[in-house]
């Protein structure tokens, strides 16, 4: 190798690593913030929460974002006032695929998923 060569140049593991796909990153806007979703984001009032929600139809721990393989999904933690998904309420302990956009609710508060 000489002293301009790289992995990422002209050598066949880099030629492979430049072939293999990017992942896209995911993320939660609330309000004027956004939150990188990577494994599991837990909405909610309390303070150990990944997003901290100050609305008070909102439980403590009120839903979870989680990425399971290569897809995002939610699931409501038993909150008082439920989780809609695009307006749909979803039920308390299933999970339900997020797509690009989708608006979760959570109290009066809305969140959107979005990518990139």
């Amino acid at each position: 190798m000489g002293g301009d060569d790289t992995i990422i140049g002209d050598s066949n593991l880099g030629e492979r690593l430049g072939r293999l796909r990017k992942s896209e990153s995911v993320y939660l806007h609330h309000g004027r913030r956004k939150t990188l979703v990577v494994d599991r984001i837990v909405i909610g009032r309390a303070r150990d929460c990944s997003i901290i929600v100050t609305d008070n139809l909102v439980s403590r721990h009120h839903a979870v974002v989680q990425k399971i393989r290569n897809a995002y999904y939610i699931t409501d933690l038993d909150s008082t006032n439920g989780v809609r998904v695009n307006g749909q309420r979803i039920t308390a302990g299933s999970y339900v695929r997020l797509n690009a956009s989708d608006v979760i609710t959570v109290g009066r508060t809305e969140l959107r998923l979005l990518a990139g």
